[in-house]
């Protein structure tokens, strides 16, 4: 069955009225660890704002905090377990689905994954399972960001769930070949973008200081996101753009290392760590480049949100899903490998070639997809398309539903 109130439809309290027959909206639990500055918790917020009300009753799970209301749209429920780390909160959990009765949970992040399913059996019958999985096994590994216990967790958990979603088709055969989790469980859906709340920044922009390149870079100040590696580099470029400084959005357990990182180089007037701010975008217009100094990386919201606004970008090769998304865009330089030298070498060129200001329009996907794509600065297609990524995610949804009762 398919909903579609513009046909015949009326929505009535918590039920939509079609024809003569009336079906309550699906309950559905959005699960995060908390709600904040970190990408895939600004995907849930998006999926809360943006997931029709007509279809669905709206409900967040935030598993360390008590509050976190004014970080999603009016009118869905909030419900914060308050707890200190994510696998203490397995008693809260566990009683909050059992007080909700959800019809579908989509959980957040691959360790809040693992308890979901883990607790899946005691949950009530017929509760559907969605994980979103939100970066790269291979990668992460290969840096030494994850227990050597973890790819057994996704061994033995992922097979529980009833999708696993992927933001990019390197991501999801990286999980079929690293951990061979079945191909069928695995859905290719795009990243929701806060593309109003990037439009309406460019009325209260920030002010950027000094004569540039100007520098920016968002995420949270930990060791996978490779800062320090953007420090040396800054320091690295300044020989050929003395006043080039950088904006660091975000925070993190690196922060202390990277202010002493800065006072080594002496880049303490060049670098800015602007901590959590409410609004990254407001930096973007006065910004000569993004650059994502990411060790390893899915396809981060913050790399998405930089093309949407048409900004210049510099990255490392995070992970398949992201060369694949920058290979051949107008606009982006991708380093080589990931060290300090190639980032270095990489935003110099890119400096060199732009000019101050300068933005592109960027198109996604095939041919048949550019032309039917409306101008617009970031306008996504086929694989990247997230302005279709609600649609996406309630197609899944009621996928998953329907099948649950064939």
């Amino acid at each position: 069955m398919t909903w579609n109130t513009a046909l015949n439809g009326s929505v009535t309290n918590n039920c939509i009225t079609v024809g003569k027959k009336m079906a309550e909206r699906l309950r559905v639990l959005l699960l995060t660890p908390h709600l904040g500055g970190g990408g895939a918790e600004r995907v849930t917020a998006l999926l809360a704002r943006g997931l029709s009300r007509e279809k669905y009753e709206l409900h967040v799970g935030v598993m360390t905090q008590s509050g976190g209301a004014n970080a999603v749209a009016p009118g869905v429920a909030v419900h914060g377990l308050g707890v200190s780390r994510v696998r203490a909160g397995a008693f809260g959990l566990l009683r909050l689905v059992r007080r909700l009765k959800p019809r579908v949970i989509l959980s957040n992040m691959a360790h809040l994954n693992f308890l979901v399913l883990l607790l899946r059996p005691f949950f009530p019958r017929g509760t559907r399972v969605l994980v979103r999985q939100n970066g790269t096994v291979s990668a992460a590994r290969a840096f030494g960001g994850l227990p050597s216990y973890t790819g057994l967790l996704y061994r033995l958990l992922y097979r529980h769930a009833d999708r696993v979603i992927c933001q990019s088709q390197a991501m999801a055969g990286d999980l079929v070949g690293e951990l061979g989790i079945d191909p069928e469980l695995i859905a290719v859906l795009p990243n929701p973008v806060d593309v109003e709340g990037i439009r309406a920044a460019q009325g209260a922009p920030h002010r950027w200081t000094g004569s540039g390149p100007h520098l920016l870079a968002v995420g949270r100040l930990s060791a996978e996101k490779g800062f320090d590696l953007l420090l040396e580099a800054l320091a690295a470029i300044r020989a050929r753009f003395p006043h080039a400084d950088l904006i660091v959005a975000g925070d993190g357990p690196e922060r202390e290392a990277l202010e002493e990182q800065r006072r080594r180089l002496r880049l303490e007037t060049a670098v800015r760590l602007a901590g959590q701010v409410a609004s990254p975008y407001r930096f973007y217009s006065g910004a000569s480049i993004f650059v994502l100094s990411s060790r390893h990386e899915g396809l981060p919201n913050a790399l998405l949100e930089a093309l949407t606004a048409g900004l210049p970008v510099a990255a490392f090769p995070a992970s398949g899903g992201v060369v694949d998304l920058l290979r051949g865009l107008p606009g982006a330089w991708l380093a080589g490998e990931v060290s300090a030298p190639a980032l270095a070498s990489t935003l110099t060129a890119a400096l060199e070639d732009l000019h101050p200001g300068q933005r592109f329009v960027r198109r996604f996907g095939g041919e048949r997809e550019r032309q039917a794509q409306p101008e617009f600065a970031g306008g996504f297609a086929g694989e990247f398309d997230f302005a279709r990524a609600y649609e996406a995610y309630e197609a899944e949804i009621d996928a998953i539903c329907m099948k649950g009762r064939m």
